[in-house]
């Protein structure tokens, strides 16, 4: 059983509010009162409660944080980030997983809400208003993350996913596929909507290109082989010739269906890309190209905005960040015997 401030009072001979100063402002207590009281301590094993005393305080020293897959490389880095910025605050994180779901997204801001986080970093699977109301009536500021804010007083911190889309495409169209697929997960998720918008823009630009596409119901592995599969048991004539995975978890599920329950080949037969440039991505059998987002900067990024707005609401700062995607380039869109030169792009063969 957990020992009291009381108990300790009590032990050491003075009253709860002198054990009080000891824990908070030892510096009002006389030398041999402190030592006393820190021998009582030590003797009962007493540990303060910090959560009680912030809340009492008004506020924790936490940050509340939701994204769409905590099992997603691409959102564990971005999470690290976050934490080892908002460390050096003394902040911690609380991690929530919303799982693509909008209604256990909105139990984790509503109890985030009740814990009078700081603030909350959130990657939407979809805005739901109300929670968000009620937490900027609390006080509690939001940064998007992952996500673009629609307007100009709500926070976030994204990459242009347009942008990456394009590149994705673009690169594909350049190594000369011209029958292209984009897999994408559910089309409510902004990121896949704007990935998709540019592969759209670069097919548009290229005579006898023509674009596929097809949506699972989450971007996970299990769909990407499922996917793969499907797609392997087309005859040559009916597969495309480019796959554009929405992120790398569909592309590493994409590459074992192909090559599992297939005989399809890549790059040879159907070039692959992903994006976020997880790690696995250049560690598979044939290592994926992919789009790559400065996860870590991210996170990073999000809770300076995020401390920005906690110590003035109404400050001058750019409120929505905006990072530029890369496009790395791999076997799996141009093979181990070819070679590549791009001015938006790096090698990692």
């Amino acid at each position: 059983m957990a020992v009291s401030v009381r108990e300790v009072a009590a032990a050491a001979s003075v009253s709860v509010g002198t054990v009080s100063n000891v824990l908070n402002q030892p510096d009002k207590v006389a030398a041999a009162t402190a030592a006393r009281v820190q021998a009582a301590i030590e003797e009962l094993g007493f540990v303060r409660n910090d959560a009680a005393r912030q809340l009492r305080a008004g506020r924790s020293r936490s940050i509340g944080m939701v994204v769409l897959d905590a099992g997603n490389p691409f959102f564990a880095a971005v999470a690290r980030g976050a934490e080892a910025r908002a460390e050096q605050d003394g902040l911690s994180v609380l991690l929530g997983n919303s799982d693509e779901n909008a209604a256990r997204e909105s139990t984790y801001l509503d109890l985030f809400r009740e814990q009078r986080v700081n603030g909350v970093l959130l990657t939407p699977a979809a805005l739901v208003e109300d929670s968000l109301l009620r937490l900027q009536r609390a006080g509690i500021p939001v940064v998007l993350v992952d996500h673009e804010s629609e307007d100009a007083f709500t926070c976030s911190v994204a990459v242009d996913d347009v942008e990456g889309g394009y590149l994705a495409a673009a690169h594909l169209l350049e190594q000369g596929r011209r029958r292209l697929l984009f897999l994408g997960g559910p089309s409510s998720l902004a990121q896949v909507a704007h990935r998709l918008e540019g592969a759209r823009r670069a097919v548009a630009e290229v005579t006898g290109a023509e674009l596929e596409e097809i949506e699972m119901p989450a971007l996970t592995v299990l769909n990407g082989r499922a996917a793969g599969e499907a797609i392997a048991e087309r005859t040559p004539e009916e597969r495309p010739d480019a796959i554009f995975a929405a992120n790398d978890l569909l592309a590493v599920g994409l590459l074992q269906g192909l090559s599992i329950f297939g005989s399809v080949r890549v790059p040879d037969d159907i070039a692959l890309i992903g994006y976020d440039d997880i790690d696995f991505a250049a560690a598979t059998v044939v290592p994926l190209s992919s789009i790559r987002q400065p996860a870590a900067l991210i996170g990073r990024t999000a809770v300076e905005l995020l401390l920005k707005s906690i110590d003035d609401p109404a400050g001058a700062y750019e409120r929505r960040v905006r990072f530029r995607p890369e496009l790395v380039v791999r076997e799996s869109t141009v093979g181990s015997g070819d070679s590549f030169a791009g001015g938006t792009s790096s090698y990692d063969g």
